[in-house]
């Protein structure tokens, strides 16, 4: 995961794993009393996960972090001139189009966009999730149970990072009360409506897939190019359906973004996956290879 951990990084991969997970997760010392039962050691592992996030900011740097709404403020408002702009002239023109378009590529759009609800990416990673307090057990031994927390905290910030920015768009679109795509126009609004035809803006699957582009590609770099083709299709289809304006998609795309960026820099500022290096920028921290986890993987079968 993130960039694979060589050999010459062992050591220094298990200290920062033990410092930077409260215990039981981090593994006791040589002269700590007997580990308690199995389902007392999974209870410790459940609540020391939870816990971890909640914890001061830690590292020496990490007071140089800057705030995630001031790093990005100068973006604040050409992404609010591109709302507005397609709010007043490409909204409604983009609408008439999706509803010339042939019925198969309605078809086939409306199958792909249910890929953009956010119980695609969350289910597996709550299941994953799930499985590490359980995988997390001593006779792993030290290494093996820092490459299953380094996992979990990786899986951890992913289902954070996308989970809490669907559920505060979810709240605003709510909010705002903006009409989907109809004879009404580009500017009905029906506030603090829980109806959704008054759920609009921001696109939720936009919100998602974009929040999913960016915590999925901190984690596995390599996958960025078919998490943009992702999240792209996504999108589009959003405007095809005639489920979006194409504001609400761009407007969707950057708070998902920007979400998966927040939530990343409160796991750095607490070294968790992430850590601020003394420019004041937010690094991964190197995280097991594959190979290591198959390595895992097989102690845990018994071979």
């Amino acid at each position: 995961m993130m960039e694979p951990m060589t050999e010459s990084m062992t050591e220094s991969m298990v200290e920062r794993m033990t410092e930077s997970v409260p215990a039981p997760l981090a593994a006791p010392s040589a002269t700590s009393r007997a580990l308690p039962p199995w389902g007392g050691y999974i209870v410790g592992n459940v609540v020391a996960g939870l816990m971890a996030p909640l914890r001061t900011r830690r590292g020496a740097w990490a007071t140089r972090l800057v705030p995630a709404w001031r790093r990005y403020a100068p973006y604040a408002l050409p992404v609010a001139a591109m709302v507005a702009g397609c709010m007043a002239f490409v909204d409604a023109p983009m609408m008439r189009a999706a509803e010339a378009l042939p019925r198969g590529v309605l078809d086939t759009f409306n199958e792909l966009t249910d890929y953009g609800r956010g119980v695609w990416p969350l289910t597996p990673l709550f299941l994953l999730l799930l499985t590490t307090p359980a995988l997390c057990v001593p006779r792993l031994g030290l290494m093996g149970r820092g490459v299953v927390t380094a996992a979990a905290i990786r899986l951890g910030y992913m289902f954070l990072a996308i989970g809490l920015a669907g559920l505060a768009d979810t709240i605003i679109k709510r909010l705002v009360g903006r009409v989907r795509p109809s004879e009404f126009g580009p500017f009905a609004y029906e506030p603090f409506s829980w109806r959704s035809i008054y759920a609009s803006f921001p696109s939720g699957h936009a919100t998602n897939v974009f929040a999913t582009l960016v915590a999925v590609g901190l984690v596995f770099p390599r996958l960025r190019p078919a998490l943009w083709v992702y999240a792209l299709v996504i999108a589009a289809s959003r405007v095809i359906v005639s489920a979006h304006w194409t504001s609400d998609v761009v407007a969707g795309a950057a708070f998902g973004a920007f979400g998966a960026i927040v939530v990343r820099d409160w796991f750095a500022a607490r070294r968790l996956g992430f850590y601020v290096a003394r420019d004041g920028h937010v690094r991964a921290m190197p995280g097991p290879s594959w190979r290591r986890l198959f390595r895992v993987a097989r102690a845990l079968l018994g071979q």
